[in-house]
């Protein structure tokens, strides 16, 4: 009776672990495969170079210590520059080494790449391409479904069209691990789908 019984329920658990992997796949936009399939040739490699692995781990080490409430202040303080005639924080992580090879790798996409940028362990933008909204993005799904998923992590949110542009994009986002395979930060990136 009890053999019987573990058969059923691994049948069942066998079943739901199925219907588990298929579900997603009926639920993807058409776009999901091409943005993971661009971002897996082009971006990929970019990840294990020491300028961004190295800056990741500075910046993890330097906020540490750092509670909500500090983050939500740095966060606050970006928000507020964006909008500000002077922007100091601002500058000082556009003007980062990681920064500058992000814009580089977004000007080398001939138009593919609409934004990128890289975060820590927290969620705080360590180098990015463009000046983002927020500094913190600890608490979207760019970062929980990616770091937040662990080392191997790729999503791919819904496509949408800029209204100012008319560009249809998505964002992909994925886990940065270190020489180890341990996570310590991620990268998303705006990808142009007319240009796919």
């Amino acid at each position: 009776m009890r053999r019987r019984l573990i058969g059923r329920v691994a049948s069942m658990s066998l079943a739901a672990f199925s219907l588990a992997i298929a579900t997603p796949a009926r639920t993807e936009g058409p776009h999901v495969r091409p943005v993971r399939e661009y971002v897996m040739a082009h971006v990929m490699p970019w990840l294990s170079d020491p300028i961004i692995l190295e800056a990741i781990k500075a910046q993890n080490a330097a906020n540490a210590a750092l509670d909500q409430a500090a983050i939500e202040a740095l966060d606050q303080k970006w928000r507020f520059e964006v909008e500000a005639n002077e922007h100091p924080m601002i500058d000082s992580v556009l003007a980062s080494g990681v920064s500058t090879l992000l814009k580089a790798k977004q000007e080398a996409s001939w138009g593919t790449i609409t934004e990128v940028f890289v975060m820590d362990a927290r969620g705080l933008n360590v180098g990015q391409s463009d000046i983002t909204s927020d500094y913190w993005q600890g608490d979207e799904e760019k970062f929980t479904r990616s770091f937040g998923a662990g080392p191997h992590a790729l999503f791919v949110d819904a496509a949408a069209r800029d209204e100012s542009t008319q560009m249809l994009q998505s964002q992909a986002s994925m886990t940065i691990v270190d020489e180890s395979g341990k996570p310590i930060g991620a990268i998303t990136v705006g990808v142009n789908l007319d240009q796919l």
